[in-house]
């Protein structure tokens, strides 16, 4: 009997020790100006979990990593498991000020959030959530490239940090299923044939 509650006693402790939050440090590159960065974390129980960019005005990450400034002007949306938008930020208070335009435009957010999976995006002001859902997609950057509201141009670089979870990746991209790629094979080839039809047409100038 002293065996089998010593045995449980280990699970329990072993239990315990993996579900301390820890923190989770990220950096990579936007491919265009309205591209979209997710993530997903998890959390066992109440918790207090911190979102934070470090890549437009620099510093040192959870990691212990210093990060230059330089990067796009930030946001994020966070969202429930079932896509429910829970919060947004833009600015964050407390922020680092960036050496070059003289503005605190990184994001940082506090959430106390209930056991459960999330996901959190980052993507360039102002492409905004459209609507309430993840499903409504955003609304696009309305920029050329990486260019701020102070009109600086930045780089596609993002530093961001997930403090506090029992969990954090950043989710493979999905790629598009065999019948879609057969569709726009099917569209590109009935745009080529739509060419050379145009071509066969005679052009008369008045």
């Amino acid at each position: 009997m002293k065996k089998y509650l010593f045995i449980c006693l280990l699970v329990c402790l072993s239990s315990a020790v993996n579900a301390i939050p820890i923190n989770f440090s990220f950096t990579g590159n936007l491919s265009n100006d309205d591209d979209v960065q997710f993530f997903n974390f998890s959390v066992g129980g109440i918790s207090s979990v911190t979102l934070q960019t470090w890549s437009y005005a620099g510093g040192t990450n959870a990691a212990g990593n210093v990060i230059s400034a330089g990067g796009f002007d930030p946001i994020l949306a966070l969202f429930d498991s079932a896509g429910n938008l829970i919060s947004v930020n833009d600015d964050g208070m407390g922020v680092a000020t960036d050496p070059l335009t003289g503005v605190a435009y990184d994001t940082l957010l506090t959430s106390t959030l209930n056991a459960g999976d999330y996901i959190v995006s980052v993507m360039q002001f102002n492409n905004f959530v459209v609507g309430s859902t993840l499903s409504s997609g955003f609304a696009g950057a309305n920029t050329v490239g990486f260019v701020d509201s102070t009109g600086a141009t930045r780089s596609s670089f993002w530093a961001f940090d997930i403090l506090n979870v029992d969990v954090a990746s950043v989710p493979p991209p999905v790629p598009l299923p065999a019948t879609v790629w057969l569709f726009f094979s099917g569209l590109i080839g009935l745009v080529g044939m739509r060419k050379k039809t145009i071509k066969k047409i005679p052009v008369f100038s008045h």
